[in-house]
C-alpha cells in the first residue's frame, strides 16, 4: 500500500534537479563571500587601531601633514606628544635624483638622518658657505640662524635622497616656532625688498635686479640645471650667498672630512656599542659627534633580527622618538608606580616602516621583532649625554646589582626564586624572544576588543538613560498636557453653567408679565411707609372737610381794608363753599385719588392691579 503511495509521487524532472543544484551553489558562493567580507571588516579594523594605553605616542606614516609636495620631491610633516605634555615636531625630506631642494634659513636647531640616497648639502657657517657629501647612514646637525639647501645625486639609477630630521628650540621660542615655522625661503626674503633697496645692496645694473625679482615664484623643489645652465645657476647662487653674507662666490669653501664642525657619523661605518647573534644597537651623542655639542639631542639605531626583543629598560636621561626604518614590531611601554591617585594606563603599539613613536623618560619599555621579519627603528633622544639606559632583564639587569634580601623583600619572593630570575638568562640587551611579538599582538587585539566592549556598553548606557530621560520628558509633558486639558475642561464647564443660568434668568424674566415685575429692594422697603403716610393724610383731609361741611356757618363781621363792600364778598364766599353737598365731596375726592393713582404708575407701573383696587376701597362710602 505504502510503495503504491510512492510510485504516485512523480518524480523530479533533470531540469528541476539542474535548478535545485545551481541554487545551493549560488547559496554557498553568498555565504562564503559573506564570511570572507566579515573576515575583512575585522581585519580592517584592528588593522586600524595600533595602540593601546596612555604612555607614549604613535603617529602612523599615512598620517604624516603634506607640507611641500612637487613633481620632484615633497616634504611631511610630524608633531607627536611623549604623553607626558611635551612636544617635537620632524620632517621627512624626499628628493627625486638631480633635484634641489632651495636655500632656507633655519629658525631652530636641525638633526638629521640619511634614510636612503646621497647628494650634496651645502649651508653657511661662520661666514662661510660649506660643502659636504652625505650618503646613507648619515647623521648631521645644523644650527638654528644657518642657511643651507640640499642636491640629490645625479644618477637617475639611485634610490630617492630621504632624509629624518628633528627641530628643536628653547622655552622662550616655543611659542614662536608654530607662527614661523622651522625655517624660510631665501627667496621670499630677498624679493620682499623693493627694486631699489636690492640695487643699492647689491651694487648691481638695474637689470640684474629685475631678472632676479621678475621672475615667477619657483618651488621649494625643483630640477637641477643641466649642464649647459649651470654657469647662469652659479651666477645667481653667487649673487644670493653676497647678498646673505656679504662675500664673492670665490669665496666658497669646499668641506672635508677631516674638519671637525662638518664631520658625519655613520650608522653603517661606524662599531655597534652592542652587538650579538639576536641584532646590534648604537648611541650618537657629543662624545661621539662633535657637531652635537650644544644641541637638546642625541640619535641611535637598533636592528633587531627575527623573533627577537630589546630588553625591558628605561632611559635615566631621555626621552626617545624613534622612526620606523624597516619591518615592523611590537612595543610595550610601562607606567612607573605613583603614590599619587594620578591614572596611568600601560601601553602597547604597533608599528610599521614610517612610523614614529615615542617612550618618555623613566617608563619601561621594550621593542619586539616577529618571527617572519626584523624590525630596524632608528630615532633622536633628548639628552646629548652618555644615556645609560638601565636593564631589568639579563647579565646587564640592574637587579643583579642590588641587595638581594632587599629585592626578596620587595618582590615577597624566596631566596631560590630571586636566583632563578637573576641568573638564569646568560644573554643581555637583545633577547630571544620566539612569538613575544604576537602575543602581544593578541593580547592588544584583545584589549581593543575590551575597550570596544566597553565603548558598545557605554554607548547602551548613554542610549538608555537618554531614553529614560525621553520617557521622563514624556511622562511630564503628559501630565501637563493632561492638567491642561483638565484647566480648561473646568474652565468651559464653569462658562456653560454661567450661560445656562443666564439664559434661565432670561426665560424667566421673559415669562414673568411686565406689570408683575417685582420692584427694586430699596424701593419696596420704602413704598409701604409712604403709602401708610399718605392715606393717613388723605384720612385726615378727609375728616377735616367733613367737619367743615358739618359745622354751621357763623358770620364773623370783621373790618375790613374794603370797607362795608369787601366783608359782603368774603361772607358770600364762606356761604358758597359751606352749600357744598355729598356728591360735590365725592368728586373731590374721586379727583385726589386719580391724582394719587396717576403718579403711582409713572414711579412703578407693575403695581397697576394693586392701584385699582386701592382706588376701588377708597371711593366707597
Amino acid at each position: 500500500m505504502e510503495n503504491k503511495k510512492m510510485n504516485k509521487t512523480p518524480p523530479l524532472s533533470c531540469m528541476t534537479m539542474l535548478q535545485l543544484l545551481c541554487s545551493l551553489v549560488l547559496l554557498f558562493l553568498v555565504q562564503g563571500f559573506s564570511c570572507i567580507e566579515a573576515v575583512r571588516i575585522d581585519r580592517e579594523i584592528d588593522v586600524s587601531i595600533d595602540a593601546w594605553g596612555s604612555v607614549g605616542g604613535l603617529v602612523k606614516r599615512e598620517e604624516r601633514r603634506i607640507l611641500v609636495s612637487t613633481e620632484f620631491g615633497d616634504v611631511s610633516a610630524v608633531d607627536i606628544g611623549d604623553g607626558l605634555g611635551r612636544e617635537f615636531h620632524l620632517q621627512f625630506i624626499r628628493l627625486d635624483p638631480n633635484a634641489l631642494f632651495l636655500p632656507v634659513l633655519l629658525h631652530a636647531d636641525m638633526v638629521f638622518y640619511v634614510h636612503t640616497g646621497a647628494g650634496l648639502l651645502s649651508w653657511t657657517n661662520d661666514g662661510k658657505l660649506l660643502r659636504m657629501r652625505l650618503e646613507r647612514g648619515d647623521l648631521f646637525r645644523l644650527e638654528a640662524g644657518n642657511v643651507f639647501y640640499l642636491h640629490s645625486g645625479l644618477e637617475p639609477e639611485r634610490e630617492r635622497l630621504r632624509i629624518n630630521a628633528i627641530f628643536t628650540s628653547s622655552n622662550e621660542e616655543s611659542q614662536q616656532v608654530p607662527s614661523l615655522g622651522v625655517y624660510s625661503s631665501i627667496n621670499d626674503l630677498i624679493r620682499g625688498f623693493d627694486r631699489r633697496t636690492l640695487q643699492a645692496a647689491f651694487k648691481v645694473p638695474e637689470e640684474v635686479i629685475e631678472e632676479l625679482i621678475s621672475g615667477a615664484k619657483t618651488p621649494p623643489i625643483i630640477h637641477a640645471a643641466p649642464t649647459r645652465q649651470k654657469k647662469n645657476l652659479r651666477e645667481k647662487e653667487a649673487l644670493v650667498i653676497k647678498a646673505v653674507l656679504g662675500m664673492g662666490y670665490n669665496e666658497i669653501v669646499s668641506d672635508t672630512k677631516n674638519k671637525k664642525k662638518s664631520k658625519t657619523f655613520n650608522f653603517f661605518r661606524e662599531d655597534p656599542d652592542f652587538q650579538n647573534c639576536n641584532g646590534w644597537s648604537t648611541a650618537v651623542s657629543q662624545k661621539h659627534l662633535h657637531i652635537l655639542r650644544g644641541s637638546s639631542f642625541g640619535a641611535f639605531m637598533v636592528n633587531l633580527s627575527r623573533g627577537v626583543m630589546m630588553g625591558p629598560h628605561w632611559n635615566p636621561m631621555a626621552t626617545e622618538i624613534s622612526v620606523v626604518l624597516q619591518g615592523q614590531g611590537m612595543v610595550r611601554v610601562v607606567c612607573p608606580s605613583t603614590l599619587t591617585d594620578q591614572e596611568c594606563n600601560s601601553s602597547r603599539l604597533r608599528v610599521k616602516e614610517g612610523d614614529v613613536f615615542t617612550v618618555p623618560r623613566f617608563h619601561a619599555m621594550t621593542q619586539i621583532s616577529f618571527n617572519n621579519e626584523s624590525f630596524v627603528f632608528m630615532g633622536f633622544s633628548t639628552s646629548t649625554a652618555r644615556n645609560h639606559p638601565q636593564f631589568l632583564a639579563g647579565k646587564a639587569s640592574v637587579l643583579r646589582v642590588l641587595d638581594k634580601h632587599v629585592m626578596e623583600a620587595a618582590f615577597n619572593v624566596a631566596n631560590t626564586t630571586l636566583d632563578q630570575i637573576i641568573a638564569t638568562q646568560a644573554e643581555s640587551v637583545i633577547l630571544d624572544c620566539i612569538s613575544c611579538a604576537e602575543e602581544e599582538e593578541m593580547l592588544l587585539e584583545q584589549e581593543i576588543e575590551r575597550e570596544r566592549e566597553v565603548g558598545r556598553a557605554r554607548e547602551e548606557e548613554e542610549a538608555r538613560r537618554r531614553q529614560e530621560e525621553e520617557e521622563r520628558r514624556a511622562r511630564e509633558e503628559e501630565e501637563r498636557r493632561r492638567e491642561e486639558e483638565e484647566r480648561r475642561r473646568q474652565e468651559e464647564e464653569e462658562e456653560s453653567r454661567r450661560e445656562e443660568e443666564v439664559r434661565q434668568r432670561e426665560e424667566e424674566e421673559e415669562q414673568q408679565p411686565p406689570e408683575e415685575e417685582e420692584p427694586q429692594p430699596e424701593e419696596e422697603e420704602g413704598r409701604p411707609q409712604e403709602e401708610e403716610t399718605e392715606h393717613e393724610e388723605e384720612a385726615g383731609e378727609e375728616e377735616q372737610e367733613e367737619e367743615r361741611i358739618a359745622k354751621p356757618v357763623t358770620l364773623r363781621m370783621t373790618p375790613q381794608r374794603g370797607g362795608e363792600k369787601e366783608s359782603k364778598w368774603v361772607g358770600e364766599k364762606m356761604l358758597k363753599n359751606q352749600m357744598k353737598g355729598p356728591k360735590q365731596l365725592k368728586h373731590t375726592r374721586r379727583v385726589r385719588v386719580e391724582k394719587q393713582e396717576k403718579g403711582e404708575k409713572e414711579r412703578n407701573p407693575g403695581r397697576k392691579a394693586e392701584a385699582r383696587r386701592l382706588l376701588k376701597a377708597r371711593l366707597k362710602p
